[in-house]
């Protein structure tokens, strides 16, 4: 029985490749179609790159362990003039370049920081459970869909042999006509017939381009022309046990292992919430210099030039004060003078701008801090974390529960649906005994056509029915595969 069912598939099949011209056509399998889909599938591809922040996100937790660092470098030109404050004059006779530098090196940690990695690696492996579970869900979709155009070939194809039945039909009610065994009336009904048979047909090829079409949709590529599906399914009797499937489900399902990563991070996240009543440290330290250059530093020198020589003359005159009452002179006053050297001195002194930096003193810091309150901010945030991980593991429960109930009536499905594959088998053969038998008798002369039409509607029906049957079969099949997480066949 099961040959026969199997060979009834194929040949049905390869009826609809004939008939629409695809026999030379590129072949596409179901492992060639799933695995085009993981690649393109726009859905799936998203889970990947929330993986991919995942995986950020865990570089991210440990680079919060090394300090921050910053630096600037700050330009400014201040034109000449003075300035007011507080009643005080300030400022430079000369426009003034200015720049200075910065670099700082600060870092901040809490309990928080050192929970971060466990909370990043939790939700990587989340994320990574999600994609597993995309991917199935991807494989699921697709040989769902694939076992779609197949079915809509074979219905096609079952078309095709009842057009052809139609025609031939046709051609003996014109053949009787003209030897006066029937009327013109018949001939005309099998006429209406024989094109009710090819509208039905030119449905059913459209229907399986439709399909083909949400096939490739489904894949993440456009359509390829001509393409010929080689995958075959037979129908076999399970060899399955109800337990078995529920505790490989448990293990493998990959819904519910993505939900039990999802329930890790937010155990994770409830201890890091509760870490902010906690105190933290936080470490400050740093290098900074500054450059200043007058853009012509000549009135300071002629300023100071003059200075000079003011202090020289008060030394001549205490010097002078000192000898008329008696006493020595200090003999320093030859010493204070200001020289072309000292100039040129001020001038280099002077050219410092951008990158001669005069560096400030270094010095660091170290503040050890512990919240108090904060406005019931962090009651807010453990609370918020506890319902999270309260949610994750109801979601889970609710998960197990459903695959209970999803493997159940999937298991219960494809066993009754078994067994109404056989009985369809045998109910489509019967229509087939019986519609061979009216076309027999009429051609003898010993039945109407509308014997012969009623024939033709039963074999059509349990044709469609035996095709529904075996395809309803494999998607039982494959969705108790889905169900348990994997392959079963």
């Amino acid at each position: 029985m099961r040959h026969a069912l199997s060979a009834f598939l194929l040949a049905a099949a390869s009826t609809v490749a004939y008939a629409q011209g695809q026999t030379g056509g590129p072949i596409l399998t179901l492992d060639e179609a799933v695995t085009l889909a993981v690649r393109n599938n726009p859905t799936h591809l998203r889970s990947i790159t929330a993986e991919d922040r995942a995986g950020a996100s865990v570089r991210s937790s440990y680079g919060a362990f090394l300090p921050n660092v910053n630096t600037n470098f700050t330009t400014s030109f201040r034109q000449g003039g003075a300035e007011v404050v507080s009643g005080q004059q300030f400022g430079s006779a000369a426009d003034i370049l200015s720049s200075s530098y910065g670099i700082g090196v600060s870092a901040t940690y809490t309990v928080s920081t050192f929970l971060q990695p466990r909370v990043a690696r939790a939700n990587m492996n989340a994320a990574g459970a999600e994609v597993t579970r995309s991917a199935a869900t991807t494989r699921s979709d697709v040989v769902q869909q694939y076992l779609t155009v197949l079915q809509a070939q074979a219905t096609a194809a079952l078309r095709d042999t009842l057009l052809a039945n139609a025609q031939a039909q046709v051609d003996l009610d014109r053949a009787r006509e003209q030897v006066g065994a029937t009327t013109s009336l018949v001939v005309r009904q099998s006429e209406v017939a024989l094109g009710n048979a090819r509208v039905n047909l030119l449905r059913d090829r459209n229907a399986v381009e439709t399909e083909l079409l949400r096939l490739f949709q489904l894949m993440g590529v456009q359509k390829i022309d001509g393409v010929r599906l080689t995958t075959t399914f037979t129908v076999t009797e399970p060899s399955l046990v109800l337990n078995e499937l529920l505790i490989m489900a448990r293990q493998a399902n990959p819904s519910l292992n993505a939900l039990r990563a999802r329930e890790d991070a937010a155990n994770v996240a409830v201890s890091q919430a509760r870490s902010t009543y906690l105190p933290s440290v936080s470490f400050n330290t740093g290098w900074s210099g500054s450059s200043l250059e007058q853009t012509n530093v000549e009135p300071a020198i002629e300023q100071r030039r003059q200075q000079t020589e003011s202090a020289r003359s008060s030394c001549l005159t205490q010097d002078s004060l000192r000898i008329g009452a008696g006493l020595a002179p200090r003999g320093v006053c030859d010493q204070i003078q200001f020289t072309d050297a000292d100039a040129e001195q001020m001038r280099a002194a002077n050219n410092q701008y951008p990158f001669t930096f005069s560096k400030q003193p270094f010095g660091y810091s170290v503040q050890f801090s512990l919240p108090i309150f904060n406005g019931f901010r962090r009651e807010e945030n453990v609370q918020n974390a506890a319902a999270s991980r309260l949610d994750a593991r109801y979601a889970v429960r609710a998960q197990e529960l459903q695959l209970i109930t999803d493997i159940t009536s999937s298991y219960n499905n494809l066993m009754v649906q078994y067994q109404t594959v056989q009985v369809q088998e045998q109910t489509r053969a019967t229509a087939q005994q019986a519609l061979e038998l009216a076309q027999e008798r009429y051609r003898v002369g010993a039945s109407t056509f509308l014997d012969v039409s009623q024939a033709r509607t039963d074999y059509e029906t349990a044709g469609n029915d035996l095709i529904r049957a075996i395809y309803d079969f494999h998607r039982f099949y494959v969705q108790l595969e889905t169900a348990v997480g994997r392959p079963l066949r």
